[in-house]
C-alpha cells in the first residue's frame, strides 16, 4: 500500500515538473495527484495488493459507522436515564468473533466500549470470545449485537 502511495506522489511531482510553470503551484500538484490516482488504479493489480485508497475509504466508513452507533446508543441511554422509573436489567453475555489478531480484537473491544450502554469486560486468552456487560440485557442485547456485526464487518474491510 505504501508503494502505491509513494508512486502516486512521484507521479504528482513529475507532473509538476513536466508542466514547466514559472513557479510551483499547489493546484498543479493536486491535478498531478489526481492523474497519479488514475494511473495507480490502472496498475494496482501489478502490486499484488488492493488499491490503497480502498483502505482509506474503509477507514472513513468505519469512523462514520462508529459515529452513527454512538449517536443512536446515546439517545437510547439518555431515554433510559431520563425516564421517571429506572426499569433496567443489567446482564452479561458472550460474543464469538471472527476477527483475528491483536489490532482487530482491540479495535472491536474499544469501539464497543466507547458506545454507551455496553462494556467489554474481558476477552478470552484465544481472543475469539468477548464477555460483554449490557446496561439492559433484555432491550439492548439485540442492538449491541447489531453494532458488533457492523463494527466487525467494517474492521475486516480495513484490515484485510
Amino acid at each position: 500500500m505504501s508503494a502505491q502511495f509513494l508512486l502516486n506522489l512521484f507521479i504528482a511531482f513529475l507532473w509538476m515538473l513536466l508542466k514547466d510553470e514559472d513557479e510551483l503551484k499547489l493546484t498543479t500538484f493536486f491535478s498531478g495527484f489526481i492523474v497519479g490516482i488514475v494511473i495507480v488504479f490502472l496498475m494496482h493489480r501489478f502490486f499484488g495488493s488492493q488499491f490503497y485508497l480502498r483502505r482509506l475509504f474503509s477507514i472513513i466508513k468505519l469512523v462514520f459507522i462508529f459515529i452513527s452507533e454512538l449517536a443512536t446508543s446515546s439517545v437510547l441511554i439518555s431515554r433510559q436515564i431520563l425516564s421517571p422509573k429506572l426499569n433496567i436489567k443489567p446482564g452479561i453475555f458472550t460474543y464469538k468473533t471472527e476477527l483475528r489478531g491483536d489490532w482487530e480484537i482491540t479495535t472491536l473491544a474499544m469501539l464497543l466500549t466507547l458506545t454507551p450502554g455496553s462494556v467489554v469486560m474481558e476477552v478470552n486468552p484465544e481472543g475469539n470470545m468477548f464477555y460483554i456487560h449490557a446496561m439492559d440485557i433484555e432491550k439492548s442485547k439485540a442492538d449491541v449485537l447489531r453494532s458488533l456485526t457492523k463494527f466487525e464487518k467494517a474492521i475486516m474491510e480495513v484490515t484485510r
